[in-house]
């Protein structure tokens, strides 16, 4: 398993658009991300940087792996 990068909330939320999530709304501190045809939503907090714990909940969440995830950073 690939360990995660410290990244931002922007620099996470690139990368699920890179993968088809579209920007929702913004709601406060974080931002909400939907992908047509899904059921459920990604609440990315808009923080400077985001805990691995709550990245990989949202990468697992998004039904990728952290390979591909990490390979939409760059």
């Amino acid at each position: 398993m690939a360990t995660l990068p410290v990244i931002s909330g922007r620099q996470a939320v690139s990368a699920f658009i890179k993968a088809g999530w579209q920007i929702a709304r913004p709601r406060g501190s974080h931002i909400i991300l939907i992908k047509p045809l899904e059921f459920y939503t990604l609440s990315i907090p808009n923080h400077k940087e985001l805990d691995r714990g709550t990245l990989r909940s949202l990468i697992r969440k998004s039904g990728m792996t952290n390979s591909e995830f990490l390979s939409l950073l760059n």
